[in-house]
């Protein structure tokens, strides 16, 4: 099975930054021009992206689309996108813009139909699910409520819905770049047969392959690429060799 190493370009205030365990405020890095911050990775030999609109996750209201049309427009590479998708409208006009994969996170907890519609009319393969955990629990609304159901569980349900693919978040080590702890991963990995993206606190060339031999099917990175903690290119190398 392939494995993909997704840039994160995460948006906030029409900037890139990067946040600890997504708390406003806590900005480690943040920078001017998120198009340039996505043709760097490319420049790099990324044939992807991540991007999440961090005002939409938190308030709910997708504000940084611009940034984000003007980025999808530019680059001809494979990208996913979540962050303020409330409804079915809102992952229509992303999909219709020409973005590979949706992810669903809020909307898909609260309405899982909207996984099964959206993977009708689309696709399978373009809408993934966010599934973001802290301490055993999903949260949902941007990490401020946690749920009393774990990963495995809607991992299964989201299965059942035609979910193409997890994408899985452990907010406990995300933004930390203090490594990873890869057996929450593995459990997914092991309890759902569809594809399982990983994220949270990678930050070495070793964490990412640790990821892949997990069975994860790619990994997001962050953070530690913006501070220079973990070599984009490097990794990339060791994935290829």
């Amino acid at each position: 099975m392939s494995f993909d190493l997704f840039p994160a370009v995460d948006l906030r205030g029409g900037k890139c930054v990067q946040l600890v365990q997504g708390v406003p405020g806590s900005e480690v890095v943040s920078l001017d021009d998120p198009l340039a911050q996505a043709l760097r990775w490319v420049e790099m030999g990324s044939s992807t992206l991540h991007i999440i609109d961090l005002d939409g996750a938190i308030q709910g209201v997708r504000i940084n689309g611009p940034i984000l049309q003007k980025i999808v427009e530019t680059l001809d590479l494979f990208v996913q996108v979540g962050g303020g998708i409330r409804t079915r409208l809102d992952a229509e006009s992303l999909l219709n813009l020409g973005v590979d994969r949706v992810i669903l996170g809020t909307a898909a907890l609260a309405r899982p139909e909207m996984v099964t519609e959206l993977a009708g009319d689309f696709g399978s393969e373009r809408v993934m699910v966010a599934l973001d955990v802290r301490k055993g629990k999903v949260t949902t609304e941007g990490w401020q409520r946690d749920l009393e159901k774990g990963a495995i569980e809607l991992g299964h349900l989201f299965q059942e819905r035609e979910a193409g693919s997890i994408l899985f978040t452990n907010i406990d080590t995300e933004g930390q770049v203090r490594g990873i702890d890869p057996e929450p991963t593995r459990r997914l990995v092991e309890a759902v047969d569809i594809p399982v993206v990983a994220a949270g606190g990678v930050s070495t060339v070793e964490d990412v392959l640790v990821l892949r031999d997990a069975g994860a099917a790619g990994a997001v990175v962050g953070t530690a690429i913006y501070t220079g903690k973990l070599d984009f290119r490097e990794a990339l190398l060791a994935l290829r060799s």
